[in-house]
């Protein structure tokens, strides 16, 4: 059986956590109205990041989300949008598959976006290897929205067929607060999706403050729901504590009776693992209002500083790695573009701020971007980092700067540069296209997903490699098209810089660290992809904690982790049939 709850990106990937903590196994989905067919072809500036996953797809950054708070992995089919269920359609009528019919947007599209949406339900995505219990379906956009409205139906539909018992759905609404807590907006919206056929069980109001009691009861009277099915969401110091605030409100109990989850068995680890999980997780985000905490300053030195969602995944990664080491993480924005020379003349109070938030910082992190602007910005960062001994961590182009940086100052090669920055004509060319990426098509081109890395002989002394518990091979997910040129890895390694990490055929360079350094570390996947809040990534961790310099405490901690796991000889725990939405 299917139940739907259609709810936002924070209460939704709450509420699944909040299933998981009583012994549930939760998955998700997205869906997004918009005429992509991916999110791989988006600007960052308008839209956010683009998350990979496992399987190479390139999606919405709200599937990261879920990912990190569920500990699940998801696949491309988790993300559903206009464009990818237009073309699923479409290339079923050119097969044949209608047999001649009209094709429809009902009964062929809802149809299809009906049966999408029970298949992936229960396709396994976590270590239990089993189908889930509870699904959570996340419909973007707003109520009214053209595109929205087939999406709208299909869930109508789905809500019909598979019966109230396992399909359940939360309205989430803004109460505005203009003098007092407004509710007008909430009834309007209840109105509306309340046309399309979707008569909401549960209503999340999203507020600056907490609801007033006669808010609460005048949005149940008017919306026809329970006062206790009306959850307040208000601003809360992060959004971890947003799980905690909906179990205040007996969200748990709400929905174990509403889609009756006392029926499905339940094994006693899964409880138990979920008890635990419940447990780290209100410790951690409790410490987080500890004022007296110390704090770590990290700065990012990036392209797309002015929409941070640009890097959501990066800024998550460096919150769970602060949570762990237990400090407060201080981030700041530096604009890549702003540490250079021409910036100096132009504005010279945004070049002498941006190097005053360098010369200041415990840590210095250069991410992913394309292009050529802000390079030269974001080698002089590195090049700071690298000389004055401060913790620095590069991700896939920030890899690649930290190379063309050494190469230049270090191994004397003036012109050294990037195929992708300087062109062909580049005379040093220390970065390159990958030779089987296509230079013409850009949706879903690049080097994507999960892919093995193997730690080199001699690379024992890696602070990097005793974060990954001495581990010889990795998986981490990727994402690009340009790679470090393997004629000058001889030149560099002789001059100082090591690749301690290579793919599986010794022929792509995906890790350097500098051993004489207290952390230098760059690597060529994206490790922020599979960061969890309990289950911070490694380069990230590493990174967070030679800046907050407790690097040696994290690495013993992880390290006895590993040995009292290999001694326990843990394994996935065994789950059970049945399913929810």
């Amino acid at each position: 059986m299917i139940r739907s709850v259609l709810i936002e990106l924070r209460i939704a990937s709450s509420a699944g956590l909040l299933l998981k903590t009583i012994g549930l196994k939760v998955t998700s989905i997205k869906i997004d109205p918009y005429m992509n067919v991916d999110a791989g072809t988006m600007s960052p500036m308008e839209h956010g990041e683009v998350f990979v996953l496992d399987d190479g797809g390139e999606t919405d950054l709200d599937l990261g989300n879920y990912e990190r708070y569920l500990d699940i992995n998801l696949t491309r089919d988790n993300n559903i949008t206009t464009g990818k269920i237009y073309q699923h359609v479409i290339e079923k009528e050119r097969k044949g598959d209608y047999l001649g019919k009209t094709v429809q947007v009902v009964p062929h599209l809802t149809d299809a976006l009906q049966a999408w949406i029970e298949r992936v339900a229960r396709m396994p995505v976590d270590d239990t290897k089993e189908e889930p219990d509870v699904c959570i379906v996340e419909l973007g956009g707003t109520v009214g929205d053209i595109e929205s409205a087939p999406f709208i139906e299909a869930m109508r539909q789905l809500r019909r067929r598979v019966g109230k018992d396992n399909f359940l759905q939360i309205h989430v609404t803004l109460v505005p607060v203009l003098g007092e807590q407004k509710t007008k907006p909430t009834q309007q919206s209840i109105k509306d999706v309340g046309r399309a056929g979707l008569v909401p069980d549960l209503i999340a109001c999203r507020c600056e403050e907490p609801l007033h009691k006669g808010t609460i009861e005048k949005i149940a009277m008017f919306c026809d729901v329970a006062t206790e099915h009306v959850l307040g969401v208000h601003n809360v110091l992060t959004t971890y504590h947003v799980p905690v605030l909906l179990k205040e409100q007996g969200l748990v109990d709400t929905l174990r009776d509403l889609l009756k989850l006392d029926v499905i068995p339940r094994p006693k680890e899964l409880i138990s693992k979920g008890q635990r999980t419940w447990k780290e997780w209100t410790h951690l985000t409790t410490q987080q209002e500890n004022k007296r905490q110390d704090i770590v300053k990290i700065v990012l030195v990036g392209k797309y500083i002015k929409l941070h969602d640009s890097y959501l995944s990066v800024v998550k990664s460096l919150e769970h790695s602060a949570m762990r080491c237990g400090k407060k993480l201080d981030l700041s924005w530096i604009d890549a573009s702003h540490l250079e020379e021409p910036t100096r003349a132009e504005n010279p109070a945004e070049f002498h701020t941006a190097w005053h938030g360098i010369c200041t910082a415990d840590g210095i992190l250069v991410p992913g971007g394309f292009g050529q602007r802000g390079t030269e910005g974001m080698m002089a960062a590195a090049k700071y980092a690298r000389e004055n001994k401060v913790p620095y961590l590069g991700i896939c182009l920030g890899m690649q700067i930290a190379v063309i940086e050494y190469a230049r100052n270090i191994c004397g090669l003036l012109n050294a540069g990037s195929v992708e920055l300087d062109g062909e004509t580049c005379p040093e060319k220390l970065v390159i296209f990958m030779p089987e990426v296509s230079k013409t098509h850009l949706g879903g081109t690049m080097r994507l997903g999960l892919r093995p890395t193997l730690f080199q002989e001699g690379s024992e002394w890696s602070r990097l490699r005793k974060l990954y518990g001495e581990k010889k091979e990795i998986s981490e997910r990727h994402r690009h098209r340009y790679e470090v040129n393997p004629e000058y890895i001889e030149l560099l390694a002789a001059a100082g810089l090591t690749f301690i990490g290579k793919d599986d055929k010794g022929e792509r360079m995906e890790i350097m660290e500098l051993k004489d350094h207290p952390w230098y570390v760059a690597v060529q996947f994206h490790p922020e992809y599979l960061s969890r809040v309990l289950q911070p990534s490694k380069p990230y961790l590493g990174f967070v904690a030679a800046a907050a310099e407790c690097l040696d405490r994290i690495t013993a901690d992880i390290l006895e982790q590993e040995n009292r796991a290999l001694f326990n000889g843990v394994n996935g725990v065994n789950g059970v049939n049945g399913l929810r939405i």
